[in-house]
């Protein structure tokens, strides 16, 4: 494939569709057994919610007129930092368009909006067992990952 130029901007409701398609591709158990329009209609209940909240941002790496990536990341206040964490929960680009720059430029405007929104770091998770991380892809960048266990508990489980 040729290089494109990626262009990010704000997601929009408008972008659910194509979205849910790029969760598609990711085979996450739990989107895997929903439809394209069940994982359509959980795409826009979460974007509703993100979109009107001043602590979430959404953005999408468009390239030849497709959405091939995205991003969300949240400003949160911590106590005991002198100022909030950016969280970036989601960073995704479609399988055919990694290694030309889209999963980069989403981080770039990530870590702009999180200085503008006077965050002291970022994190992230990264599961060992993706493509990202055995690329090296956020050390690539200067992400440090740091020696913390990290524990979830699924609450559909717990009760």
């Amino acid at each position: 494939m040729s290089d494109t130029a990626i262009r990010i901007r704000r997601a929009t409701a408008a972008d659910c569709g194509a979205l849910a398609e790029v969760l598609a591709a990711l085979g996450f158990d739990q989107l895997t057994a929903l439809s394209q329009e069940q994982r359509q209609a959980q795409v826009a209940r979460h974007m509703e919610a993100l979109l009107g909240n001043e602590f979430s941002a959404v953005w999408v790496a468009e390239a030849q007129s497709s959405i091939v990536g995205y991003a969300a990341a949240h400003w949160i206040p911590v106590l005991g930092l002198a100022g909030p964490e950016g969280y970036v929960s989601e960073l995704f680009v479609r399988a055919d368009w990694r290694g030309r720059g889209a999963g980069t430029a989403l981080l770039e405007v990530v870590e702009r909006a999180a200085r503008d929104h006077g965050c002291v770091r970022l994190s992230l998770l990264n599961l060992r067992a993706r493509a990202a991380y055995r690329r090296g892809f956020y050390p690539q960048r200067g992400w440090v990952e740091r020696d913390a266990a990290n524990f979830v508990r699924r609450l559909e489980e717990a009760r």
